[in-house]
């Protein structure tokens, strides 16, 4: 029950963290960077014993690939778009080379932001993620979080979920993909006399 709470609070916090981070990162103006003194006095107010454990639990954790994650979903969400605009509108053989350019240009900006957003991520740490373990979490809260992250059941159980989604996925489509399949197929043909029809007018 205890490994229970201490879960729920990390997971609580981690998305506090997320939403605040979601929300810093649409303001406008950007927040100025802490200044050095702020990050060095907040590093410096963690007790060492607690500090060793948070950086173990970071470490675990791979909290520094949020930033990543945030950009995975606005760039998906402009390759759907992309792929729905040129769909109906341009030749199989130009949509195909359009959308493979696409996906090169995607790839590329992933590969030159996810090092700035991680490197963000290492630098701001200190500062932000670190200070609120170390507030929130007792040292013996701290010593059991990281056993639970370092189990080998919950890694044995982590190694199963895609097998289990896998398999429970194929068994959803072959229970009723013969109903949903059909009613897919409409809503896209659907979609697509909606879309063509604003392009004509």
């Amino acid at each position: 029950m205890r490994n229970a709470t201490l879960s729920s609070r990390l997971s609580t916090l981690l998305a506090a963290l997320a939403l605040a981070a979601g929300h810093a990162a649409a303001a406008t103006p950007a927040p100025a960077p802490a200044p050095a003194a702020a990050a060095a006095a907040a590093a410096a107010a963690i007790p060492p014993a607690k500090q060793v454990l948070i950086d173990k639990i970071l470490k675990l954790w791979n909290i520094d690939g949020i930033g990543q994650s945030m950009l995975q979903l606005p760039v998906a969400d402009a390759v759907q778009q992309a792929r729905a605009v040129l769909q109906g509108r341009a030749a199989a053989d130009k949509r195909d080379a359009a959308m493979s350019d696409i996906v090169k240009d995607v790839k590329q900006f992933m590969e030159e932001t996810t090092p700035l957003t991680r490197a963000s991520a290492d630098k701001l740490i200190p500062t932000t993620i670190s200070p609120l373990l170390a507030e929130r979490f007792s040292e013996d809260e701290l010593r059991q979080l990281l056993a639970i992250l370092e189990s080998p059941v919950k890694k044995k159980f982590e190694a199963m979920v895609p097998e289990m989604q896998k398999n429970l996925g194929e068994q959803v489509v072959t229970d009723v993909g013969p109903v949903v399949n059909p009613k897919l197929q409409g809503l896209k043909e659907r979609i697509g006399m909606r879309l063509r029809a604003a392009v004509a007018q």
